[in-house]
């Protein structure tokens, strides 16, 4: 798919039914997001667009959506100058450079709204393509979590902490 036409832009509510499209199999896989493997549409839509959260969709006009981002503030009070996104591309659409164009994206739009850093909490060990794809962007790990994850098929696996300066 050629990036020419992927457009990223906030989401709206009528996005919702194509954002749960693409984050159900990927929270029941329960693979990559440390959260609860049978969560339901609403749960899992009132985590991602949680109040705190900007969220994006990506899209091009063949398609429709390909993934969704959130972008928010990691801490708060004295620590909201670091902000935590989370991905999702949907299943057909990975591996064709969609991630990679949400992360841009997400590092340009959280300097502009004054974040000084992006930081991921809790990345798993085997989640390889991710890690691959934010080193190459510039994140560092700065800590692991060892047996942090009940992977469904791997066991206890460990969670990095990455993060980057913007």
């Amino acid at each position: 798919m050629p990036h020419s036409d992927l457009i990223i832009r906030s989401a709206n509510p009528a996005d919702h039914p194509h954002i749960w499209s693409i984050l159900k199999p990927i929270f029941h896989a329960g693979e990559t997001y440390a959260i609860e493997q049978n969560i339901t549409e609403k749960g899992a839509l009132s985590y991602w667009a949680g109040p705190l959260n900007d969220v994006f969709v990506a899209t091009d006009r063949r398609d429709g959506i390909l993934g969704t981002y959130y972008l928010k503030p990691n801490g708060r009070g004295l620590a909201d100058h670091i902000c935590n996104c989370g991905y999702a591309v949907a299943a057909a659409a990975q591996g064709k450079g969609i991630a990679r164009a949400m992360l841009e994206h997400s590092i340009v739009t959280a300097s502009g709204l004054g974040f000084t850093a992006m930081q991921y909490n809790f990345v798993l060990e085997t989640n390889a393509r991710a890690i691959k794809t934010w080193e190459r962007a510039g994140f560092e790990t700065i800590g692991r979590i060892p047996k942090a994850y009940r992977h469904p098929t791997h066991g206890m696996i460990a969670a990095r902490i990455m993060i980057r300066n913007l």
